[in-house]
């Protein structure tokens, strides 16, 4: 089955007497046994829910895992993920990552006594270096948030190769559409759904996708005892939106490629950080590796000021976090996504008050040039 025709039809459910082509909302907290030592699969919906297990075996599908866990966001995941690790466990980590996990890896993981070593992992000498006896797993984002370096997944598992290190990937960015780290390696896959999956910036959704059975079975379990799972109603918006992840991924990248070729020309704009650009150092390794390049854009301007004409002057695209949804979006990383992250770090990830962040849309392309140009001045 091809990927476009998986996202509609992979999980296909039959049973329903109904013939209901869309997933039905099973907005119950709990479930009646037909009698004693009798069940129909489903007990109480903090373990399991037929609504949120549709979209976990589709994402599973998607991604060639053997299972997956549906949570409240992208962060609850993460959240529930580092559950696996003990006081005095090392993980190294991409340095170029999205605020929010910065955050929850300074603060949280750090009091629970998890060390986070941060890498370059889009060298894989980096990678190697940061290694120690201690690790436990190396969590890579790729494209990285906001500056867009690309990890080789299959390179650093095989720096890995027989060690006792789980390998996890979190690619909210391209989604399972453009790019699935399990066939390279990967233990995890963590999905923020909230974004390019759910596709409509209307629900808050997180998954964690499985490659074994056990680990499967053991994130079922750490979710069912948090308490971090998803909604009914958020999986079915979910599952809604993953029907159109095609179009969507292909209209929004063809947007991307002509947006980021047009503000390379701009001479209000100093760089251009996008994995589809053939000057991009990825460029090469994202062609075999994945099937797309998404459309996620990081440009940085002449000066601060630039960049505060256009978070002011634009008409149509939003200033608004978040990303992957129909609408675009720019963010100023500075003073959003990555505020909380210590000056000293985001000075050296090469985040400042003139990098802006552009979430691609499907939105005709020619208006959204337009509205750049105007707000550039």
């Amino acid at each position: 089955m091809k990927h476009d025709t998986a996202c509609i039809h992979a999980t296909r459910d039959k049973s329903h007497s109904t013939g209901a082509v869309a997933v039905p909302i099973y907005q119950s907290a709990t479930f009646a046994h037909p009698g004693f030592g009798q069940s129909t699969g489903y007990d109480y919906s903090r373990s399991q829910n037929p609504t949120v297990e549709h979209a976990e075996k589709l994402l599973a599908s998607l991604e060639g895992g053997a299972g997956a866990s549906a949570f409240a966001s992208g962060m609850a995941a993460i959240a529930t993920l580092m559950e696996l690790f003990a006081p005095g466990d090392e993980i190294v980590s991409t340095d170029d990552l999205y605020g929010g996990s910065i955050r929850f890896f300074n603060n949280i993981s750090a009091k629970n006594g998890v060390f986070i070593k941060y890498a370059d992992t889009s060298v894989l000498n980096a990678v190697e270096s940061a290694i120690t006896k201690k690790t436990r797993a190396i969590f890579i984002e790729t494209p990285t948030n906001p500056m867009m370096k690309v990890a080789d997944i299959a390179g650093i598992k095989e720096i890995i190769g027989k060690r006792d290190i789980l390998l996890i990937v979190d690619n909210t960015f391209l989604s399972p559409y453009f790019f699935n780290p399990i066939a390279l390696g990967a233990d995890i896959v963590v999905h923020s759904a909230t974004k390019y999956l759910a596709g409509h910036n209307d629900t808050l959704a997180g998954f964690l996708v499985s490659k074994s059975e056990n680990m499967a079975e053991t994130l079922n379990n750490l979710k069912k005892s948090i308490g971090s799972m998803l909604s009914p109603f958020d999986a079915f918006l979910v599952a809604r939106g993953i029907k159109t992840l095609a179009v969507r991924m292909e209209k929004a990248q063809e947007n991307a490629v002509v947006i980021a070729e047009w503000l390379g020309k701009q001479q209000k704009v100093t760089d251009v950080y996008y994995v589809g650009l053939p000057d991009h150092p990825a460029y090469e390794l994202s062609k075999r590796q994945s099937r797309g390049f998404g459309s996620m854009i990081s440009f940085r301007t002449d000066s601060e000021d630039t960049a505060k004409n256009i978070l002011n002057n634009m008409q149509l695209i939003l200033f608004a976090e978040s990303l992957g949804g129909v609408e675009t979006l720019i963010t100023h990383p500075l003073t959003q996504t990555h505020a909380e992250v210590p000056d000293g770090e985001r000075e050296a990830r090469g985040i400042d008050g003139r990098l802006l962040r552009l979430s691609v849309g499907i939105e005709a392309v020619e208006d959204l040039i337009n509205d750049l140009e105007r707000a550039m001045g």
